[in-house]
Order: C-alpha cells, then sequence, then structure tokens
C-alpha cells in the first residue's frame, strides 16, 4: 500500500504519455498525405523566423497590449511547465518537493516567479474570456466560430485558470501544513502570492489541510495529463506546431505565386516543338481537389491555425460581406483532413466516401471572392497561407473543371490570342499615344 500512489502515478503517466504520442503520430501522418515539397533550404532564416515569429511572436507585437497579455498565457505555458517536472519526479519517486534541497536558496525565487506567472495568467484569461463572450469583437463573433470552435477556445481558458489556482492553493495549503510542522513537508517559507492564502486555512487541522493539498497536487496533474490529451483535438495544437510551421514557412517573396512548370513547358514547346521530348508525359492534374492532392505544407498550416481571425480580418473579401473568410479556409481544410485519415484508419487506404475539399467543404462562391492581396498571409501570426490552398483549389477549378466566370474567360481568351488582358491586338497596342 505504501507504493500504490507512486504505481498509480507511473501507469497514468504512461498511458498519458502513450494516448498522446498516438495521437500526435496519427496527425503527423495526415499532414504526410499532403504531396512533396522541399523547404529546407536556407536554415539560417529559417531558424531566425522560427525564434521570431514562433519564440517571439513578432507579429503579435502590432497590438502590443494584446500581445504581453498572450505572452504572459504562452510564457506561463512554457515556463510554468518547468515546475511539472518536479511533480512528476515526486510522483514516482514518492518525494516531496525534490528540487527544493539541491538549489538551495534559489529555489524560493523560482516558486515565486511561477506563481507570478500563475496570477498573470489568470488574470489575463479572465480579460480573454470577457473578449471572447461580452465585448462585441467582430472577429470573435463571426459564424465561422459557431459550435465546437467557440467552445474549444472558453474550455481552455477556464481549464488553465483551474489549473492555475490549483496550483496557488496546493502551494498554500503546503506552506500551512510546514507551519503545523510535519516533517515531510520542507520549510520552504511563504511564497508571495500562495503565501496571501494561508490565513484562509488557519483553522482547518493537519488531516484537512494534508487531503486539500494532495488533492490539489493530483488534480494539477490529471488536469495537465488531460490537457496534452485534448490538444491534438483542439486549435490549441498551434502552441506545438507554430515552430515547425515557422520554420518550414515558404522564404519566395509574397505574392509570387508557384510556377506550374507543366503549363510553362506546354507553352514553350508549342512555340519551340524541336525542344519537346518524345516521352513526354502530360500532367495528371493541375490544382487540387481535395487534401491529398496539396502540399504537406498546407496541411501543416491547417493543423496549426489558431483561429484567430487575423486574417479574416484583414481580408477586403471578407470585410465586404463577400462568403470568403481566410480563417474558414483552413478549418474546412483541417476538418477535410481530419475525415480522410479516419477513412485510412478504417479501411487501410482511403476509400472514396464521394466528397471532396472542393465544393463539399470550400464553396466556388469562396474561392471567386479572393483578390490574392496576400493581406491574410501578411497578418497571420504563426506564418500560415490560406492563399496558397486557394490557389490550387481555384487551378483545379478553371483548368480541371473549365468553371470561371464569363468574365474570366474572356480575359484568358485576351491574353491567349493578344498577350494582354485588353482586346486588343498587339499591333494596335500604342495607338492611345498618337493622340
Amino acid at each position: 500500500m505504501q507504493y500504490l500512489p507512486q504505481i498509480a502515478f507511473v501507469l497514468l503517466s504512461g498511458f498519458s504519455i502513450w494516448l498522446f504520442t498516438k495521437n500526435i503520430l496519427q496527425i503527423k501522418s495526415n499532414i504526410l498525405l499532403g504531396k512533396a515539397e522541399d523547404l529546407t533550404d536556407n536554415p539560417s532564416l529559417r531558424w531566425k523566423n522560427l525564434l521570431l515569429l514562433a519564440f517571439g511572436q513578432k507579429k503579435m507585437f502590432r497590438n502590443p497590449t494584446v500581445a504581453l497579455m498572450h505572452f504572459v498565457i504562452y510564457a506561463g505555458f512554457i515556463i510554468i511547465n518547468i515546475e511539472v517536472l518536479e511533480i512528476v519526479l515526486d510522483g514516482i519517486l514518492g518525494k516531496h518537493r525534490i528540487f527544493f534541497e539541491p538549489l538551495g536558496h534559489l529555489y524560493p525565487l523560482l516558486i515565486n516567479f511561477f506563481e507570478w506567472l500563475a496570477l498573470g495568467v489568470i488574470a489575463v484569461c479572465v480579460v480573454f474570456l470577457a473578449r471572447r463572450n461580452l465585448l462585441k469583437i467582430k472577429r470573435f463573433l463571426s459564424k465561422d466560430l459557431d459550435g465546437w470552435p467557440r467552445s474549444d477556445a472558453n474550455f481552455i481558458l477556464i481549464s488553465e485558470i483551474v489549473l492555475m489556482s490549483l496550483f496557488l492553493t496546493m502551494n498554500a495549503t503546503d506552506r500551512s501544513i510546514q507551519l503545523l510542522g510535519n516533517s515531510h513537508y520542507h520549510d520552504t517559507g511563504a511564497f508571495v502570492i500562495s503565501g496571501k492564502l494561508v490565513s484562509y486555512f488557519s483553522n482547518f487541522s493537519i488531516g484537512q489541510l494534508m487531503l486539500i493539498e494532495r488533492t490539489c497536487w493530483w488534480l494539477h496533474i490529471l488536469g495537465i495529463f488531460a490537457f496534452l490529451n485534448y490538444l491534438p483535438y483542439s486549435k490549441h495544437l498551434h502552441i506545438l506546431l507554430a515552430f515547425p510551421n515557422a520554420y518550414y514557412a515558404r522564404l519566395r517573396p509574397m505574392g509570387e505565386m508557384h510556377n506550374m512548370e507543366q503549363v510553362q513547358n506546354e507553352v514553350k514547346y508549342m512555340m519551340q516543338p524541336e525542344l519537346a521530348p518524345t516521352d513526354a508525359t502530360p500532367p495528371m492534374k493541375f490544382g487540387a481537389k481535395d487534401v491529398m492532392d496539396l502540399s504537406w505544407k498546407n496541411l501543416l498550416d491547417a493543423y496549426s491555425c489558431t483561429e484567430c481571425g487575423r486574417c479574416s480580418t484583414a481580408c477586403p473579401a471578407n470585410q465586404t460581406g463577400k462568403q470568403l473568410s481566410p480563417r474558414k479556409i483552413m478549418m474546412d481544410t483541417r476538418d477535410r483532413l481530419q475525415e480522410v485519415g479516419k477513412n485510412i484508419q478504417m479501411n487501410g487506404q482511403f476509400k472514396d466516401d464521394g466528397k471532396t475539399l472542393l465544393n463539399d467543404y470550400i464553396t466556388i462562391e469562396e474561392l471567386r471572392a479572393c483578390t490574392t492581396c496576400n493581406a491574410c498571409v501578411q497578418e497571420c501570426p504563426v506564418s500560415i497561407s490560406p492563399l496558397d490552398i486557394i490557389m490550387e483549389l481555384r487551378r483545379s477549378l478553371i483548368m480541371e473543371d473549365s468553371n470561371a466566370p464569363q468574365e474570366w474567360n474572356a480575359m484568358f481568351s485576351n491574353i491567349e490570342n493578344n498577350f494582354a488582358p485588353w482586346k486588343l491586338s498587339p499591333d494596335d497596342r500604342d495607338e492611345w499615344a498618337k493622340s
């Protein structure tokens, strides 16, 4: 019975890590359904992007107030989890505050810092809950977030408040037990935040205090393991994927379109037939109709999306009432990818389900509304490009399905015949200058 809590903790830890690893590997498998794309050039610039965009959250600081609040939550998540290492080792070895003696005077400084962070996280989460649910901020009221996405954001914020409150309560009751002289609890001294809460527990017996402290300890670590395994099902997976997504961002200038060499070669061979190879095979497919036709980077983008809505707020089509929402493009791509992944998991390979990303998830009206201005790409804090997905779907729509508005077809015809969008012969193009 003495080792029962340790055995239970090891089993719980092992199961949580196994389940998380299983889900992450499934997500990796889904991402690799995309077409190959080499994004390993210029590693120094890629590391710079990783540090500035993912760690430093450079783009967030265009709005300094919100950025600072987000940074507090981010720092809390990263730094306070150092304290989780102590909880894990305590749980495995049956110790209590295992780092107290090795760290000496540094230990109270660290815990005090963690407590200030915890208090900051609680305050910021309350503000963010108010922003999402009380203030009428347009990007949080969008129908893109109807249903689970809106609940998901609230659930995470509430969970963080609960976890930080458990941490502070655990420290307060721990200090109360120290003052009653229990030898198992090291005399750490009062911490800056939890020390203020000790008076609330002055009338509790040592048995009651130990029950509260142990309950908070277990709920805290259970909450962390639950949070870990909730991430693969949540938009908050960006906490992990923002780093590889920033590193593997496309480095070509914004607005430079991906050149389709097959099309370029067709034109080249038409103009100079002698260059055409005798064994040339026509391309199998233009653009993308489903998630498997997209690049693996497009699919990584979809999983990295934070659903913050900055892209849609910056989108001129969205702001003028068009159907297009870049945020919805990413959410739809992720939803379709997860559906395809489940299909493959169940059947061993993809079994046609009669659906495609184009038409069943993303409509023609949405695609045609895009002006390709790159505002969504510019605004994304984690280097996501909804425009890449839009352009690939539009290419399929036009080049595979011959589905374009009459105005576009007229422009295409003019470009083909006159080498310009206007219905003017190349010989007459300078006529305007004569007068």
